[in-house]
């Protein structure tokens, strides 16, 4: 009788008749070229902000498995997908109280101030609201003029204890990190330029400072393109800026892999060929036929990989795509594998930690592929190209038929087929690969 009630409830409730694309409004002259939004919030399904209060317990502590298993069956509601993609992301222990997640919210929030300030002083843009397009340095580290100021330095280019001088010169890495800050307010403001949201200057700066600040955090890698289209929604869904800073900080745990280069690579071609393997496996004569069209090497999904297939998506399909691969990778040692930087995941033993994991995740740990960490967006891409295997093996007469094929499935994607497919390319990849 109280499930009935509940379910009632739920059909009831205005809250699940939100449309997303009023959330997420898109200018009025892009509407037309912008992918459709396929997603809607479901009852009974998707991630209600009720059911979300619910699965707390007085102190503040999370059912992380009925968490995961309804998002996994329909996303999460809009109004409150910033706060459950923390602990999908990782940032928060699910067992943590409510007193708990307070305090390290609060000194999380007084570490990224500090993180802001130290950049602030190499650079006064950051936290100023203004964005920087145009390079303000050097290889060398000397400043550039700006062109409007009569000869004199760009007002950005120097820091309260950082002034540039023959006789001081700034810090190799200091320079480095200067040369990368143009090329973020270059991609900040080409990113979700169709949103009503990032007319607003404020949200632009906003965006290009937990970047920069990034940039100075990760100095391995820094900044590279992509990084803006991921730091986007998350950037938007939080609303405190130190919150999302320390979001996207996780999410680039994830994906920083794909963004360390050397002179000769990238990281995601490491995935590349992974996707070739799990072709050759899966479906040996569609990946045959695209290594006779010289694209056997798979360099057409690169950008699929890199940004999590932001372009394949609306902005609204992205984020329930991306709900979805979180929920389905989870691990419930996943908070405390963050924190110490301890790889090792829940006991297979368990049976417990394992219903805390999302499909994909407990399917691996139950084959023990404890050694070969291949990401669910990889197996998207396979099945991507299995939806489309006809049609690839019909009428791709080149690389450029790929590309072109490929490209066509901008905003015809829906996401949980999407997935569905690559949890049964998955599971038929470790059962080629075990009989192998």
């Amino acid at each position: 009788m109280n499930r009935m009630m509940f379910m009632a409830c739920c059909y009831n409730d205005p809250e699940m008749l939100i449309d997303p694309d009023t959330v997420y409004p898109i200018r009025p002259e892009c509407r037309d070229d912008a992918p459709k939004t396929r997603f809607k919030p479901r009852p009974g399904l998707t991630l209600s902000p009720k059911r979300w209060k619910l699965l707390h317990n007085e102190e503040g502590c999370l059912d992380i498995a009925g968490m995961i298993k309804r998002v996994q069956r329909g996303g999460i509601h809009p109004t409150i997908k910033g706060e459950v993609w923390e602990f999908l992301l990782g940032c928060y222990d699910p067992k943590s109280t409510t007193e708990q997640k307070n305090q390290l919210r609060q000194q999380r929030r007084l570490e990224y101030e500090k993180l802001k300030t130290k950049c602030r002083e190499m650079d006064t843009t950051v936290g100023s609201g203004r964005v920087i397009t145009m390079p303000v340095i050097t290889e060398d580290g000397q400043p550039i003029q700006d062109p409007n100021s009569n000869g004199g330095e760009r007002p950005s280019s120097v820091g309260a204890e950082q002034q540039t001088s023959s006789d001081t010169p700034l810090p190799k890495e200091v320079i480095q990190w200067k040369l990368t800050l143009h090329q973020i307010g270059l991609d900040v403001n080409r990113t979700d330029r169709q949103l009503l949201y990032y007319e607003s200057q404020e949200n632009l700066a906003r965006l290009w400072d937990i970047l920069a600040v990034y940039s100075w955090v990760d100095m391995d890698i820094g900044y590279c393109q992509g990084m803006s289209d991921l730091c986007s929604p998350i950037s938007i869904l939080l609303e405190h800026e130190a919150d999302a800073f320390w979001c996207f900080e996780r999410l680039m745990r994830r994906v920083r892999g794909n963004f360390v280069s050397t002179s000769t690579s990238i990281g995601v071609r490491s995935q590349l060929t992974t996707l070739s393997s799990i072709m050759k496996a899966i479906d040996p004569k569609l990946h045959e036929h695209l290594e006779n069209l010289d694209a056997g090497e798979y360099l057409f999904a690169f950008r699929m990989l890199m940004v999590l297939f932001r372009r394949e998506f609306s902005f609204v399909d992205t984020m329930y795509l991306w709900e979805l691969m979180w929920s389905m990778e989870y691990n419930p040692s996943l908070f405390s594998m963050l924190e110490s930087n301890d790889t090792s995941k829940a006991n297979t033993q368990d049976e417990n930690a394992l219903k805390q994991c999302g499909k994909f995740e407990r399917k691996n740990l139950q084959e023990a592929k404890k050694d070969e960490q291949i990401p669910l967006s990889v197996f998207l891409v396979a099945s991507v190209l299995e939806a489309r295997n006809k049609q690839l093996l019909s009428d791709a007469k080149g690389l450029d038929d790929v590309v072109k094929i490929l490209n066509d499935i901008t905003g015809n994607l829906d996401a949980k087929k999407a997935c569905r497919g690559a949890l049964k390319i998955h599971e038929k990849y470790l059962t080629t690969v075990k009989a192998s």
